[in-house]
């Protein structure tokens, strides 16, 4: 564990140790199966960044209450939902080191598994008694939806612009973080500028996060990423290392690009010569100065608040999302 990890770690067990109380609690009324497939990669691994996001967001703005674990949990039930469909979608094999979930179940029950979590999601976004959740909930779960379709569109479109790449990941997954900060404030009964200067923060978190997630496709060890390297490129998604890349490059290495991108499957060979070219044309060093760039305005938004020890993890959290390895 790195140290700033275990730095984060030291001022978060307590919260951690209550969502994942929560987590099990809300998950087990439900009929078995649901519960299995859930749990598959429910509680295999995650990082809570989600929920503690919420819970530390609440804090700073003088939450004192004792239901944030509780409403903290409908945006890990949210993004399970969408890592279950997702890997549906995508033919993905892996994910948190373990199979998917529909390499075990068939994928119907898979999908009315994720189903049920967004409806889990939505039941406790009704618990907190505040139309102003409710709406942000509704709007985060539409907004994922539009990212998700966009981005199958547009899948092995070696046109796909980086404008319309931002769009689909401000969409698939910022939405959700600032939307857990958004929250946060709002069960504080923040004052509209501390809600806005949260939401900020969790939009530029999401953005690099996503960003720094991309990049490790290309740069991770499969054994710590918990997913094949690569994986990204042969279910057809151009991220940003590849779309810079590729606008940047010469007709040859271009042919040779798009015809892995085209390709089900590539040879290591083949994928280490796209490794050569996207250090090449800058899309890897692109990508990490555009993802720390996001973690730069994360942190300026948190200059809202007075130093203190919450304000401190928050600013932690965003210099772990640019050198996480996993």
């Amino acid at each position: 564990m790195s140290p700033l990890k275990h730095k984060i770690k030291d001022g978060i067990n307590e919260d951690l140790t209550g969502i994942e109380d929560e987590l099990k609690r809300h998950l087990s009324p439900c009929l078995d199966l649901v519960s299995q497939v859930a749990g598959h990669i429910l509680f295999c691994g995650g990082k809570r960044i989600r929920p503690l996001l919420m819970i530390l967001s609440a804090r700073i703005c003088g939450y004192n209450g004792d239901q944030d674990k509780k409403y903290s949990t409908m945006f890990e039930y949210l993004h399970t939902a969408t890592l279950l469909h997702d890997d549906v979608v995508d033919g993905a094999s892996m994910r948190r080191g373990k199979p998917v979930a529909n390499s075990i179940w068939d994928p119907a029950t898979v999908i009315l598994a994720g189903d049920f979590l967004l409806a889990r999601a939505l039941s406790i976004s009704a618990e907190t008694g505040s139309p102003k959740v409710i709406r942000t909930i509704a709007d985060i779960t539409e907004k994922m939806s539009q990212g998700e379709i966009h981005q199958l569109q547009r899948k092995n479109d070696s046109s796909l612009s980086e404008s319309e790449y931002l769009e689909v990941i401000r969409n698939k997954t910022a939405v959700l973080v600032s939307g857990a900060c958004r929250v946060g404030a709002i069960i504080a009964q923040a004052s509209e500028i501390e809600e806005e200067a949260l939401h900020t923060y969790g939009y530029h978190i999401g953005m690099a996060f996503q960003m720094a997630d991309d990049l490790l496709d290309y740069t991770a060890d499969s054994t710590v990423l918990g997913k094949h390297i690569g994986a990204d490129l042969k279910e057809g998604k151009m991220t940003l290392p590849v779309i810079v890349a590729f606008e940047r490059a010469d007709s040859s290495d271009r042919k040779f690009m798009e015809k892995i991108l085209n390709a089900r499957d590539f040879s290591i060979q083949d994928f280490e010569k796209l490794l050569t070219l996207l250090t090449k044309y800058g899309g890897i060093e692109y990508t990490r100065r555009a993802a720390a760039d996001h973690i730069q305005k994360a942190k300026q938004a948190l200059t809202v608040f007075k130093p203190a020890i919450t304000r401190n993890i928050l600013s932690d959290i965003a210099d772990f999302v640019l050198t996480r390895k996993s």
